[in-house]
């Protein structure tokens, strides 16, 4: 079956370009004029894959992604912004984004980044790979973090540096090995982006003060576990 993805963007020029380019490779595409109609139809339906134009009437990108968040932390979300101040990029990161694209931009490179995100969550994922990580348990597969207290569904991206963490949990994560596999890019903008999802992690594990991600300043991160 094709992937199906929503589509939110208030230019209609360029929603029917995407659209119809996304439709040439393939995929189902529901296309939404802004962020209201945008979380009716998310509501109503099951996607693989969001694509969330920022500065929208009614609702705009950000506060879209918020509500999509509260009813799914799995489904990727890729923000389309004319943004780009670094502020800007790191409050799409914080409000549950995986990852943004500037405009403007080429058609090769939103399919690329769409690739990215439909291969990794796709079929032919291998079975489910599970961590013990101090009183949690991580499934990799499912992105889920079960404590006994209480179970978080990370995000695509989250769960991607969960995993290389504990996958290293005996040595010092380097920062750009962390970019380069995550993001694809060791820039100083994924950097700081990567501090918001070192932060997010931290908050999920507090439950159980054996765990800590160790920051070694100038190398990068360790998953250590007292």
């Amino acid at each position: 079956m094709s992937a199906k993805i929503l589509l939110v963007e208030d230019d209609p020029a360029l929603g029917f370009v995407i659209k119809d380019n996304l439709a040439h490779k393939g995929y189902e595409v529901t296309l939404c004029k802004d962020g209201e109609d945008g979380q009716t139809v998310f509501d109503q339906d099951a996607f693989d894959l969001c694509i969330f134009d920022v500065m929208m009437p009614k609702k705009d990108g950000f506060a879209l992604a918020q509500e999509v968040r509260r009813k799914n932390q799995q489904v990727p979300i890729l923000f389309v912004t004319a943004k780009a101040m670094l502020e800007d990029k790191l409050q799409g990161f914080r409000v549950g984004g995986d990852d943004y694209i500037v405009k403007p931009f080429s058609m090769e490179e939103l399919f690329a980044r769409i690739d990215v995100f439909l291969r990794r969550s796709g079929a032919g994922t291998p079975e489910s790979e599970t961590f013990a990580v101090g009183e949690f348990l991580f499934d990799a597969r499912n992105f889920k973090l079960t404590h006994s207290t209480c179970e978080k569904t990370l995000t695509q991206k989250e769960a991607e540096v969960m995993k290389l963490l504990c996958a290293t949990k005996d040595r010092v994560l380097k920062r750009e090995e962390i970019l380069k596999s995550v993001w694809g890019d060791d820039d100083y903008f994924m950097g700081r982006s990567l501090d918001v999802f070192i932060s997010k992690l931290r908050k999920y594990l507090k439950e159980d003060p054996s765990v800590e991600i160790v920051n070694y300043h100038g190398v990068g991160f360790k998953l250590e576990i007292r």
